[in-house]
């Protein structure tokens, strides 16, 4: 009977059912599967192992499949509400240094409130969020007036905001510069081009990329399933499917304005310590946004969240 020997691994492809482990000593990989109790065991999320996991895996000499017996703690993670189970949600990835949101501003078009909930996620978990502006290739005269005012929110909102086009490689250095060495999440919407930057940024990826539909100008799902690609000589990239929706999870009511940068600088000159920045005098949170301190756009999501029912924060965009 052969020996069970026992390894510690980073995850790094996972499809929902195998995952692909590298061992942490050998740098082998391996294809594994999750023992069943680690499934049953109080599992509030859709998909129990992430890539970017640590986790124990048990194999034998004769076996060719791994079986993960531990995830081991998790430094941080980025989570979703799924859009469709609103009692379960759906971590993106864990183990995280930074995070790149992709937006673009038309072909298609990023919705604001998406971007917000995104950055609120990012901020609950204390990752560095930088948001990455694709095709400015492609923008006309209006597209363009558009970008200038995104970048000035968003400046305002404290949030380095860089343009790129991954089909002209404009600017790509810049952000080839900021992964090295570093764990870094790119996610977006479907269609904003993520695998189309991944494969600029590194030829050898060679990552399946997709169109966008003339009639509705939106993405395709082109990555089914997030995985991590070696990158530089120490940094990793983790492709993420588009999403198309961003529900917010295991943040309180009245904790969300923390998670908005700009809102929670200038909450600290509120007249009421408990003020909810909506209809309370004195409010230094709404005298900004009147005086444009505070870009309205950022306010509105902020607002939209907060009215949510039952704590869902669900919408599709």
């Amino acid at each position: 009977m052969a020996q069970s020997k026992e390894f510690t691994g980073l995850v790094v492809k996972a499809t929902g059912s195998w995952y692909t482990v590298v061992n942490r000593e050998t740098g082998e990989k391996l294809e594994c599967k999750m023992r069943g109790k680690i499934r049953l065991k109080d599992v509030k999320t859709t998909n129990p192992i992430v890539v970017g996991d640590y986790v124990k895996v048990d194999t034998s000499e004769e076996d060719e499949v791994g079986v993960i017996s531990k995830i081991m703690e998790r430094r941080n993670y980025i989570i979703r509400r799924s859009t469709n189970l609103s009692k379960e949600a759906h971590i993106i990835a864990s183990n995280i240094d930074q995070v790149f949101l992709v937006v673009t501003i038309d072909l298609p078009k990023t919705s604001r409130e998406f971007v917000d909930r995104f950055l609120v996620a990012a901020e609950a978990y204390k990752i560095p969020a930088t948001i990455v502006i694709n095709k400015i290739d492609l923008y006309d005269i209006d597209a363009k007036v558009e970008l200038e005012l995104f970048k000035m929110d968003y400046a305002l909102a404290g949030y380095e905001v860089m343009e790129v086009s991954a089909t002209e490689g404009t600017n790509l250095d810049a952000l080839r510069s900021r992964l090295e060495g570093k764990v870094s999440v790119l996610s977006g919407n479907s269609g904003v081009g993520k695998s189309t930057l991944l494969n600029a940024l590194d030829i050898n990826l060679d990552l399946r990329t997709g169109k966008i539909s003339d009639y509705h100008h939106k993405g395709t799902h082109t990555t089914t399933f997030s995985e991590m690609f070696p990158y530089g000589s120490d940094g990793y990239v983790i492709d993420t499917p588009g999403i198309k929706g961003f529900g917010i999870i295991d943040v309180k009511k009245d904790e969300l304005f923390h998670f908005f940068k700009d809102i929670f600088r200038y909450s600290e000159g509120c007249k009421f310590y408990n003020c909810t920045h909506t209809h309370e005098p004195g409010c230094a949170v709404k005298e900004a946004v009147t005086n444009e301190l505070i870009a309205f756009s950022r306010y509105e999501s902020y607002l939209k969240i907060l009215e949510d029912e039952d704590e869902k924060y669900r919408t599709k965009f």
